[in-house]
């Protein structure tokens, strides 16, 4: 996989969805940090039915706060995993108030700090609410990567860090997004619908599909 085939691919998911976005709903950066944190293990379908009665309650971390444990829970039992998860934002809300002024920090050290946050969840929050040009490599975005040889690689940061120095600048904000879409819609885990994916002939896949 040269720069020019990479050029090309990221500029055709570009004409495809000019404005990639995230699936979860948000409207605001704590919205969209609770909603990540949430969607570990999970849908982000699951995610989104919890958080639209979670958020119209509780919107702000004191409003959360306020909630406790056991009333965000009521709100998130749906979901996977959902005692550990209300723990870590009720958690996460105490620091955001107590060392945050209630905002959601903009760099990867503080946001790693805050209980259930983790590299992947720091890295969405800043690309998504804060335009940092990061890469959250999740199932999705790996497959993709090593399937079309975009960015191989046998771990998670290995992709990570070659997404970072392999991806064109014009498009480095984006590619999260475009990439896992792609990996969610097109080039799915047990067999990728090579016929009607707008990057076949410049794919490094071997094995390609005929749908």
């Amino acid at each position: 996989m040269n720069a020019d085939k990479r050029y090309q691919i990221f500029s055709r998911l570009q004409a495809e969805n000019p404005n990639p976005e995230t699936e979860l709903e948000y409207n605001s950066p704590f919205e969209l940090l609770i909603a990540v944190l949430l969607s570990a293990q999970a849908t982000d379908v699951s995610v989104n039915k919890a958080t639209r009665k979670l958020f119209p309650v509780a919107n702000t971390p004191e409003a959360m706060l306020a909630l406790g444990v056991d009333g965000v829970k009521e709100h998130i039992k749906t979901i996977g995993l959902f005692n550990t998860k209300a723990e870590n934002v009720i958690k996460t809300c105490r620091m955001l108030i107590e060392l945050h002024g209630s905002e959601v920090p903009q760099d990867r050290a503080a946001l790693e700090k805050l209980p259930g946050v983790g590299r992947k969840t720091a890295n969405v929050v800043l690309n998504t609410a804060f335009g940092q040009p990061t890469m959250a490599v999740d199932t999705h975005i790996f497959r993709v990567s090593n399937r079309t040889g975009i960015a191989p690689g046998k771990t998670v940061l290995d992709v990570e860090k070659k997404l970072l120095r392999h991806v064109p600048k014009p498009f480095l904000v984006d590619a999260h997004h475009w990439l896992i879409l792609h990996g969610r819609y097109v080039c799915t885990a047990r067999k990728p619908k090579c016929g009607s994916c707008p990057i076949e002939d410049l794919c490094d896949y071997k094995e390609k599909t005929e749908f």
